[in-house]
């Protein structure tokens, strides 16, 4: 038995509750883990509330809130490669166990061993977040030089997207609330403020011609306002709004594979990318990481230690 954080019905967050669970066993293709660190995301409140309520298949309740996370190997099915009990792993709990747990399975071909040098807490940061940036940035396939939009700069995925995108020499403009500009320029993104002004214009006084990409992670009515910008309707991406392709973009073709996993870990170990991690709760303190992700106001990344006891420390 472990302790896991999740909720019992679909709704706000009065549904949340702590309960035990048995470890889960793990299919032929997925490896059990003792959960060190969970990535928080704003998936988990979004399932919560049930925006998709089949987002993995028809599990009954109560469901355990994560995605990410990393662990140490306790078991290992029959069908896994490259993986052993006793390896330190992250990777993601796509088939809806959960991660805000003491143990989880993870998909084997979705996790890696996690490489010395690189935090437990970091590695968990990757599979939702980094993967994202990657895929993102990959997709639209630009040359260096190069300018690209990212609408909703400051957030988990949003600053490792600058990152990635600088890494890969493009110029990167990055739009978010007054609150999020040290960090975007922390990260190299030129900030446009969005109360301050009609976007729009300030971008084009930035790039008069328009931007080569757009990568958006907000949608809505924003995704709308500034997706004009792009200069070829083929090149904006979103990773929050099926909508986009009404526009002429993409979703983003999401990969977690163990690939990816790797590349943005070597990312992190190099120096390249940094999570940007503003928020470390344990376990028992699960409901408030989660509330600081879901008000929209968290500058980077918010993880669960869960080798912290249940009364130790405070957010870092």
């Amino acid at each position: 038995m472990s302790e896991a954080f999740g909720f019992r019905a679909f709704g706000g967050p009065q549904v949340q509750e702590f309960f035990d669970r048995p470890d889960p066993v793990p299919e032929p293709a997925e490896v059990l883990i003792r959960v060190t660190a969970a990535g928080v995301n704003p998936l988990d409140h979004k399932l919560r509330s049930g925006v998709v309520p089949h987002f993995y298949g028809e599990r009954p309740f109560p469901q355990v809130f994560g995605a990410e996370a990393t662990g140490v190997v306790l078991a290992v099915g029959a069908e896994v490669e490259g993986l052993d009990v006793g390896d330190t792993v992250f990777g993601c709990a796509i088939t809806g166990a959960g991660t805000y747990a003491g143990t989880t399975v993870l998909v084997g071909a979705n996790s890696a061993r996690k490489p010395a040098g690189l935090r437990d807490d970091w590695a968990a940061t990757i599979p939702v977040a980094a993967t994202s940036a990657l895929n993102a940035v990959d997709q639209l396939d630009l040359p260096r030089g190069a300018t690209v939009l990212i609408n909703g700069v400051g957030g988990g995925v949003g600053l490792a997207t600058a990152q990635v995108a600088r890494d890969q020499g493009l110029n990167v403009i990055g739009t978010g609330g007054t609150a999020k500009r040290t960090i975007a320029e922390a990260v190299g993104a030129t900030f446009v403020d969005y109360t301050d002004g009609d976007v729009v214009d300030r971008v084009r006084a930035l790039a008069p011609d328009g931007v080569d990409g757009l990568v958006d992670l907000v949608g809505g009515a924003s995704l709308r306002t500034v997706a004009p910008l792009a200069r070829e309707p083929g090149k904006v991406v979103s990773v929050a709004d099926a909508t986009v392709a009404e526009l002429g973009g993409e979703m983003v073709r999401r990969r977690v594979d163990r690939a990816d996993l790797e590349r943005a870990a070597a990312l992190m170990v190099q120096g390249r990318l940094d999570p940007y991690i503003v928020g470390t709760y344990p376990l028992a303190r699960a409901a408030e990481a989660l509330a600081l992700v879901e008000s929209g106001h968290a500058l980077g990344k918010v993880v669960i230690d869960l080798t912290r006891g249940p009364g130790v420390g405070a957010a870092e």
